[in-house]
């Protein structure tokens, strides 16, 4: 491909049929009028699209051969045309995975649309779509392969392993008597809401959002499991969990990395975090080893 070439960034607001609430996308490519593979990112629990290193990260793929696409899923708390910051705490607490997990099928469906997709067909080849999620997005993007065929391989960065285990009975009791528990942003110090609603959700399609069954029992597709020994968030025993659910998944450990591989917001360079480019370069790598 021509070596002057920069990726173009094409941005795009969506709907999804289970609620009314835009939420906005981009696409970072290549305009080479060839068909890439298109990777489809996933944030994770207090992220968005545009947190700290994501952009480069995305620059990072498209120039590496990718369409790379992310969103904002519709309730994480981002308003299309606001700050460009969680602002939103209404709808932060009323967001729930099967909603997350509906706006990334509105996401998937949206590349498909006949003469409207929001990328150039041209610039598409939609017989190598990835996904990959972070963190609580991770565990998204293993969920939405076991229900979508499209869907041709995935790479979970930092994931979560189960949604089950997540509150202890005592939290579970008081969040359920008093209708919401508040959660600390410590970067925006904000008291973030998150409604009982979210349990009843769960409760209400537990065998669809049940991530040791579905990877144990549904997902046929090539799994990439990445995480750091170092992870403040997440401990690394769960990517041990998920490789021994699916004992065909690739599992990467990586020496002194924390749960955002060393990215954080705002991020003010040009270059990935040495560990985000890792992570990064082994994702392209497993990818392209797709046929």
């Amino acid at each position: 491909m021509p070596p002057s070439l920069s990726p173009t960034a094409v941005e795009f607001l969506l709907t999804c049929s289970r609620h009314s609430r835009p939420f906005a996308a981009d696409a970072r490519f290549l305009p080479d009028g060839q068909p890439k593979p298109v990777v489809v990112f996933v944030h994770g629990f207090k992220g968005f699209k545009d947190w700290g290193h994501f952009n480069v990260l995305a620059d990072y793929f498209a120039r590496r051969g990718f369409v790379f696409v992310k969103l904002n899923l519709s309730h994480n708390g981002i308003v299309p045309g606001g700050t460009g910051d969680l602002e939103d705490m209404e709808a932060f607490g009323n967001n729930n995975f099967s909603l997350e997990l509906d706006d990334l099928g509105a996401v998937l469906d949206s590349l498909y649309w006949p003469g409207e997709a929001p990328i150039p067909a041209a610039e598409m080849d939609l017989s190598r779509l990835f996904l990959v999620g972070h963190s609580r997005g991770g565990g998204l993007a293993m969920l939405k392969a076991t229900e979508d065929a499209r869907v041709r391989a995935v790479a979970a960065w930092a994931p979560i392993s189960d949604i089950d285990q997540r509150w202890s009975e005592e939290v579970m009791k008081r969040w359920q008597a008093e209708g919401v528990q508040y959660i600390d942003n410590t970067r925006t110090g904000q008291r973030m809401p998150l409604y009982y609603q979210l349990v009843e959700d769960f409760q209400a399609n537990k065998e669809r959002l049940d991530i040791p069954t579905n990877v144990r029992e549904k997902l046929r597709q090539p799994l990439l499991i990445l995480h750091g020994d170092e992870d403040e968030t997440l401990p690394v025993t769960m990517a041990h969990d998920l490789k021994s659910w699916k004992p065909d998944a690739e599992l990467v450990i990586l020496p002194g990395a924390g749960h955002m591989f060393g990215g954080k917001h705002p991020w003010d360079e040009d270059q990935l975090p040495r560990l985000a480019q890792e992570v990064a370069d082994r994702t392209i790598a497993f990818f392209q080893g797709i046929k």
